[in-house]
């Protein structure tokens, strides 16, 4: 078994360990029938996924005309308490992600998760598989507070990786993430990051910039070893 060149490794949570397209679009569709819009199809969510909740929902009212600000932040709203109650139906790991896990733990490799979802959300799902105690840190996109801007420092901005590599103990930090969000936060935290592309790229794979890329999460440990 090769050594791997990191201490620690920090993952994006969609499309990187978790498979959950399915519990987002229920909760998208359930705010737009709401807000009286059409439900798209669940698996058009995949393309909504990437900068949050938010980003998703909006993008969706966008394509069908758009509302008032308002009026949509009361949508949102109710979209997120569907979401507390229905986020671990039908999410579940991608295939290899507990096997590597436990391989990485084995090997004395420190854990963070790093998303743009609210950390309470992360956290209740990653605790309703079981998964919530492999990892030395969860950063939600809601974890770093707000910028000057009023936003949320949340990736791409560097931050939350940053916050996660000081957790894991400031050793030698890799992180992995399926989006230009995720790539766009390692460049700017000066760390190297995998691309995973079987997840919910924004962009093609060629074009997000990785320094490597994973087609399998399977993939992932042979890959670091050579990184």
């Amino acid at each position: 078994m090769a050594d791997l060149p990191f201490d620690a490794v920090g993952f994006d949570l969609d499309g990187t360990l978790l498979d959950t397209f399915r519990d987002l679009g229920a909760a998208v569709n359930h705010a737009l029938e709401l807000g009286g819009f059409d439900p798209v199809p669940v698996d058009s969510s995949k393309d909504l996924i990437g900068g949050g909740a938010k980003i998703m929902l909006a993008r969706a009212v966008d394509q069908q005309g758009g509302m008032p600000e308002d009026e949509f932040h009361v949508l949102y709203k109710k979209m997120l308490r569907f979401y507390a109650d229905n986020n671990a139906v039908r999410t579940q790991p991608y295939p290899g992600v507990i096997e590597v896990l436990d391989d990485l733990d084995g090997r004395g490799v420190k854990m963070a998760v790093v998303t743009n979802k609210f950390a309470g959300f992360a956290t209740t799902i990653l605790e309703t598989l079981g998964l919530a105690d492999r990892f030395a840190a969860i950063i939600g996109g809601d974890s770093m507070g707000r910028g000057p801007d009023g936003k949320h420092l949340a990736k791409p901005h560097p931050a939350p990786v940053l916050e996660a590599r000081r957790l894991c103990g400031e050793g030698r930090f890799a992180f992995v993430g399926d989006s230009s969000y995720d790539v766009a936060a390692a460049r700017a935290a000066q760390v190297p990051v995998v691309v995973a592309a079987y997840g919910y790229c924004d962009k093609p794979v060629v074009e997000l910039g990785g320094d490597a890329v994973i087609e399998r999460f399977d993939q992932l440990l042979p890959t670091l070893e050579r990184m």
